[in-house]
């Protein structure tokens, strides 16, 4: 089965999301609500069209992608950015300047921002609240 993405982008007071080579895109106020819309958006596309565009043919699964600005100012409700820089080990500073888009990360600031997130999302994961 292949992976399509999908490519979530902050949108003025929403998100947008679009899935590259595919005449198919969406909007939400959340992430849940851009997948659930992004797969009816699939299957419309794909009940109005026998022959499908080649990014939609067959079997595929969606995975989401977004960039690292809109990352930081969509979870800034949950993450600060002295949290965030405390999971990463990337100066707050420099996450303001993601945010508002002064600076585009490197691929190796990029890789801390997932690791963080992702060993916060495992040691989360690991706890039973009683």
């Amino acid at each position: 089965m292949k992976t399509v993405k999908v490519i979530v982008e902050h949108a003025g007071n929403n998100l947008s999301a679009y899935i590259e080579d595919a005449p198919v895109f969406t909007v939400g106020n959340t992430i849940r609500e851009i997948e659930s819309n992004m797969e009816d958006a699939v299957s419309l596309y794909l009940e109005d069209n026998p022959t499908p565009c080649p990014a939609l043919q067959g079997e595929f699964c969606l995975k989401y992608e977004i960039d690292a600005a809109t990352f930081i100012n969509y979870y800034s409700n949950i993450f600060t950015k002295a949290a965030l820089s405390r999971i990463t080990g990337i100066n707050e500073r420099q996450l303001w300047h993601y945010a508002a888009g002064v600076h585009k990360p490197r691929q190796q600031q990029l890789e801390k921002i997932q690791n963080g997130i992702r060993a916060l999302s495992h040691e989360l994961m690991a706890i039973d609240i009683r």
